[in-house]
This record gives C-alpha cells, sequence and structure tokens, in this order.
C-alpha cells in the first residue's frame, strides 16, 4: 500500500487493460452493425467490406495502441528496479581513465 500511495506502483497499466477490452468490445459491436446495417439495405454493399474492416482490424489497432501505451509503464518499471539493484549492491569501480 506504502508503493501505491507513494507512486512507485502504477495503476495506469491495469486501466489501460480496461480500455481495451472496451474499445475491442466498441469496434466488434460497430462492425457488426455496420454488416448487419448492410444486409438490410442492399444499396450499402461497400459497409459489408467497412464493417468487416472495423470487426477484425478494429480490435487489432486498439491492441497496438494500448500496448504502446504498456511498454512505457515497462520501461519505467525495469529502470526502477535496475536503480534498486544498483542501490544494493553499492557503489562499483569507476570507468578507467582514457590515457
Amino acid at each position: 500500500m506504502g508503493d501505491f500511495m507513494s507512486f512507485r506502483k502504477m495503476v495506469t497499466p491495469v486501466i489501460i487493460e480496461i480500455l481495451f477490452w472496451i474499445g475491442a468490445l466498441i469496434c466488434i459491436l460497430a462492425g457488426l452493425i455496420m454488416v448487419f446495417y448492410a444486409g438490410l439495405h442492399m444499396g450499402f454493399k461497400d459497409y459489408i467490406w467497412k464493417g468487416l474492416v472495423v470487426l477484425f482490424l478494429g480490435p487489432l489497432a486498439v491492441r497496438v495502441y494500448c500496448e504502446i501505451l504498456i511498454v512505457f509503464f515497462r520501461i519505467n518499471e525495469t529502470l526502477t528496479e535496475l536503480k534498486h539493484l544498483v542501490e544494493r549492491q553499492g557503489p562499483g569501480p569507476s570507468w578507467p581513465e582514457a590515457a
């Protein structure tokens, strides 16, 4: 709880995962609505293709976007782990001087 209160534990990755599922569900519903709308109105054949694109590529695009956001938080976690590792090891040898 202390890590959470001092902002060392991030809650945003969990929120991003929730937003992914909401975004994927919206893409699937929008794609299905477009396909069914095109089926009801025969003059809208291009809606079938657009609906299929949204249905299949929409969740993929949402996933890629969310993964890009998550990468920033993973980088932060890894850097924090490295910082703690260096602090536990103590000062190491200094860099050799250039001759």
